[in-house]
């Protein structure tokens, strides 16, 4: 059976056009992610090095991207920086049961990329950071770990 050349060419063949017929239909047929609408709200994302004492955590959503850390230079606070500039930013870190209310985080710089909330205190390892950010008309939510923020031991 495997002799014959047109066989033995037909199996290494067949597997390779149907990958490439998977991604071509995928491609033509599959669904395209659509702008957000002003108005809107959409959620972001938490990524895997939220869940661990990685010093960083990233939230996004399609080109939409936030990095939170902490800054000690002049007190404790946390830093958030994006990728497009923020209309405004509010943020809240406290235990799930006993939610203050949001804050509103302070600009860091002229061109609304970078943004500061002070902390009295390091969160613990129970509390939770959730997010709201403005970006042209749009609103984008997250709700995220503070694990990334604990020192490792």
């Amino acid at each position: 059976m495997f002799t014959n050349k047109h066989v033995v060419v037909a199996l290494l063949v067949a597997p390779v056009l149907a990958i490439l017929a998977w991604f071509a239909v995928g491609n033509l047929i599959g669904e395209k992610a659509a702008p957000a609408q002003p108005g809107e709200a959409y959620p972001l994302v938490e990524k895997s090095n939220c869940r661990y004492s990685s010093g960083l955590c990233e939230l996004e959503n399609q080109d939409i991207k936030l990095t939170l850390r902490l800054d000690e230079t002049v007190g404790v606070a946390l830093e958030l920086t994006a990728s497009h500039a923020l209309e405004a930013a509010l943020m809240s870190v406290s235990h799930p049961d006993r939610d203050p209310g949001p804050r509103a985080m302070q600009p860091g710089d002229a061109a609304g990329l970078r943004w500061r909330l002070p902390l009295s205190a390091v969160p613990s390892v129970d509390e939770r950071i959730r997010v709201v950010i403005s970006v042209a008309g749009s609103a984008y939510f997250a709700d995220a770990s503070t694990r990334f923020l604990q020192v490792q031991e």
